[in-house]
């Protein structure tokens, strides 16, 4: 993934920049990023914030934990929002 494409989803998630260079997703809304390197593969899920700094991304979830990985290894973002108002967030495919 290049700056721009991860700059490109970041805008459609409504994130904000903070004065310590973190972007911040909307209250409530989570993002997971899928990534692999040389064939192996993982999902870091539930991810509230996230920094770049040249080709490393720093992705931070509400616990505090700091996730660091190369930009050019994500290969997709899923944006999740949290449900409202008794409403039931579905995806597709899964029920």
């Amino acid at each position: 993934m290049t700056g721009d494409h991860l700059d490109a989803i970041l805008k459609l998630a409504g994130a904000k920049t903070e004065k310590d260079g973190w972007v911040t997703l909307l209250d409530g809304s989570t993002m997971s990023l899928h990534v692999a390197h040389d064939g192996a593969s993982m999902t870091v899920s539930r991810i509230e914030g996230l920094r770049q700094d040249g080709e490393l991304v720093y992705a931070r979830n509400s616990k505090r934990e700091i996730f660091v990985i190369m930009r050019g290894d994500v290969f997709a973002v899923a944006l999740e929002a949290e449900s409202v108002a008794g409403k039931v967030v579905r995806r597709a495919g899964f029920g």
